[in-house]
């Protein structure tokens, strides 16, 4: 096995392109290198590590599992290492705490409308010298292979390993639009749901299975049946607006909607489990202070912004 003095550093920035673009052409054209150094420094990084990276075909190359480890470990610690060198190269022109640079930031359609837009806006103007790039998708991100450097998740984190930072916590209600609720009648308990017209989100992990907690103590699970499934909160509120039937919501989603008397609020007395609010990080030790400052940033825009009622 190499030692850490005997790899070439050029060698990993080589690997991430290769690995990233899956193809050795494609990471020479980036890099504005020849494609031989590209092969060359590839296989003196394999013979140093005692390990095939890259299984290679004629079209294209794929990551073997050592691959894979290498990129997950060594591509954030890249990252940072070029944010400080770029930080210490602004250092002559820029007042310390002056964040420079670029913040990719991944976030749910949902959030990043209710809550992460509105924070970036005011954390850029604070720091004009900072490009930021907010990517939204009710999709997880792959935060490596899409470069994000911080990624916003509300819900149930389903990966344990993965770096998450809790923000805070929500409230789940069940709702329904007054008109659907003249036409259908309003269920006098949980386990009449079973029984309505039950739209159910399929980003979640049981979309059509409830557990219920009275004020007395007491719990209660449901089971579902749906006709209507939709993958985005957006299309499920709509849906409920209309009067399409019964959900489940967020109460940060739901603040308009029920203020407006758009939407009402079934069960009061039953609660549903809560959710987390979370800041995810791609793996690697090292967390730029730009990622840093805005987490901190974004918390207390959490908890002083009219939907802080949500979040506790």
């Amino acid at each position: 096995m190499a030692a850490l003095d005997q790899i070439d550093l050029n060698a990993l920035t080589i690997f991430v392109a290769v690995a990233d673009s899956g193809s050795f052409t494609a990471a020479a054209e980036q890099l504005n290198v020849a494609k031989a150094k590209v092969s060359i420094q590839i296989n003196r990084l394999e013979q140093q590590l005692g390990t095939a990276l890259f299984t290679r075909t004629t079209r294209k190359v794929a990551l073997t599992e050592a691959g894979r480890y290498l990129q997950q470990q060594s591509q954030p610690l890249l990252q940072g290492l070029q944010d400080a060198l770029i930080q210490t190269g602004n250092e002559r022109t820029a007042a310390p705490g002056v964040l420079t640079g670029s913040l990719r930031i991944a976030a749910s359609v949902n959030q990043a409308s209710l809550s992460v837009a509105p924070a970036l806006a005011r954390f850029a103007g604070l720091h004009p010298r900072l490009r930021i790039d907010l990517r939204t998708g009710d999709k997880i991100s792959d935060l490596i292979a899409d470069g994000i450097d911080l990624s916003f998740r509300m819900g149930w984190l389903r990966d344990s390993s993965q770096r998450a930072v809790k923000l805070g916590e929500f409230r789940q209600f069940v709702v329904a639009a007054p008109a659907y609720l003249k036409q259908h009648g309003l269920p006098a308990h949980p386990e009449a749901l079973s029984g309505h017209a039950w739209i159910s989100l399929s980003l979640l992990p049981a979309p059509l299975t409830w557990a219920f907690t009275h004020t007395d103590g007491s719990t209660l699970t449901v089971q579902m049946k749906s006709r209507f499934q939709v993958d985005a909160p957006s299309s499920l509120l709509a849906l409920l607006r209309q009067g399409a039937g019964i959900s489940v919501m967020e109460e940060l989603s739901l603040q308009d909607a029920l203020r407006n008397g758009d939407l009402v609020r079934i069960f009061p007395e039953w609660s549903l489990p809560s959710g987390g609010i979370y800041a995810v990080l791609p793996p690697g030790r090292h967390i730029p202070a730009k990622v840093r400052a805005f987490i901190d940033f974004y918390r207390e825009f959490l908890q002083n912004s009219t939907c802080a009622g949500a979040i506790t």
